[in-house]
C-alpha cells in the first residue's frame, strides 16, 4: 500500500526580478507502508523542496499528490496530523533542555500535560536520552540534538516521519548512532521517508531510493537493484591535471574490456568486465604512453557510479562543488 503517491509534482519560484526557477520539474513516485525510503542527490537537486511540498510546508505549483491517505491539496490538516517532520536545522529551542523541548512539542499535537509527560519520558527512554535529557540544548553536543530532533518528530507516534539530510554535519560516531535510532524507529513501525547526500548513507538505511538531479528523478529502486544496471567493474584512475585525460581516455576505449568511461574532474572511471584481469593491461597501455596514473582503485559499482553513468558528474564532485560555491 502506498503511503505516498505522487504524480507530475511540481514547483516554480519567482524572484523580485520576476526570473522563475523550476526547482522540481515533474516528480512521480510511490513510497510503501513499512518502508525506509531516500531521495539522493546533490544540494539543490530538489530533494528538500520535494519533501516540504510532502509535508504540507509549500504549495506544489501543479501536479497530485496524496500522503498518508488524504490529499495533498486539499486535506493538508489531515495530513500534518499523521507525520512528523525533522528539518536539516532542527527546531529546539537552545535555552530550554531536552525534555521540555519535546514536552512542548507533545502538548502542541493536543496532548494534555500528564499524557504529554508520560509520552516524553517513554520517547527519552527509547532513544536511551535520559543521561542529558534534562540538560540545556545549548551544552549539547551535534549528534545530542539530532537525536532530539528526532524524539520531537516522533512524540506524537506518526505514520510517516519525514527526515531531511538527518546527519548533515555530523562526524562518524554521531552519524552512525543516528543510523541506529533511524533503523530502530523503523522496526518499532515508522514508515520514514528521508533526503540525503550521503552515498553511505543511502546504501546502509534506504529499501529503496530515488536519484534526483536537476529536480528529477533520473533512477529509482534499491541500492543493490541500482548498482546492478552496471554489471562488471570499475576502476577509478586519478591523473595529474597537466595529463590530457581526454586522450588518456580515447586510448583505454580502444581496449576491448572496456565498456564505457566517465571523466570526473581530473578522475577517469572505466567501466569493465573481468576488472582483476582488465587493470594489468590498462596499467600496461598507460605504461607504454608514459603515463602514470596519481591513484588506481578498482571496485564494484556504487551509487555514486550510478550516478556518475546517468547524469555525466560525479554524486561527489556535485557536492564537493556545492560546497565550494556557498
Amino acid at each position: 500500500m502506498s503511503i505516498i503517491h505522487t504524480e507530475k509534482l511540481r514547483k516554480v519560484f519567482s524572484n523580485k526580478e520576476e526570473r522563475t526557477v523550476e526547482a522540481v520539474k515533474g516528480i512521480s513516485l510511490d513510497v510503501q507502508q513499512g518502508e525506509i525510503f531516500g531521495l539522493l542527490g546533490p544540494n539543490g537537486a530538489g530533494k528538500t523542496t520535494t519533501m516540504r511540498m510532502l509535508c504540507t510546508l509549500l504549495t506544489p505549483t501543479s501536479g497530485l499528490a496524496s500522503v498518508v491517505g488524504f490529499d495533498l491539496h486539499t486535506q493538508s490538516k489531515e495530513i500534518r496530523k499523521r507525520i512528523g517532520y525533522v528539518s536539516q536545522k532542527g527546531g529546539m529551542e537552545i535555552v530550554a533542555t531536552g525534555r521540555e523541548n519535546i514536552m512542548l512539542q507533545a502538548q502542541l499535537y493536543g496532548m494534555s500535560k500528564t499524557e504529554a509527560a508520560q509520552r516524553v519520558t517513554e520517547v527519552i527512554d527509547r532513544l536511551r536520552l535520559s543521561n542529558f535529557a534534562d540538560r540545556k540544548v545549548i551544552t549539547y553536543s551535534g549528534g545530542q540534538r539530532r537525536i532530539f530532533d528526532l524524539a520531537s518528530g516522533i512524540i506524537h507516534t506518526p505514520e510517516l516521519l519525514f527526515l531531511d539530510e538527518p546527519s548533515t554535519g555530523l562526524d562518524p560516531q554521531s552519524r552512525a548512532r543516528v543510523w541506529e535510532e533511524v533503523v530502530g524507529l523503523h522496526k518499532a513501525g515508522t514508515t520514514i521517508f528521508l533526503t540525503t547526500h550521503y552515498l553511505e548513507e543511502a546504501d546502509a538505511l534506504c529499501h529503496r531510493v530515488a536519484i534526483v538531479d536537476q529536480g528529477d528523478i533520473v533512477a529509482l529502486g534499491s541500492p543493490a537493484e541500482l548498482k546492478r544496471q552496471i554489471a562488471g567493474d570499475i576502476i577509478v584512475m586519478g591523473f595529474d591535471a597537466e595529463n590530457k585525460i581526454e586522450e588518456i581516455r580515447n586510448l583505454i576505449n580502444k581496449y576491448e574490456r572496456v565498456k564505457e568511461t566517465q571523466i570526473a574532474d581530473t578522475s577517469l572511471h572505466v567501466f569493465v568486465d573481468k576488472g582483476d584481469q582488465a587493470l594489468p593491461v590498462i596499467i600496461q597501455l598507460l605504461n607504454q604512453r608514459g603515463i602514470t596514473p596519481t591513484t588506481i582503485q578498482l571496485s564494484r559499482p556504487s551509487l555514486d557510479d550510478v550516478f556518475l553513468k546517468l547524469t555525466g558528474r560525479s554524486l561527489r564532485e556535485s557536492e564537493a562543488s556545492a560546497k565550494k560555491d556557498r
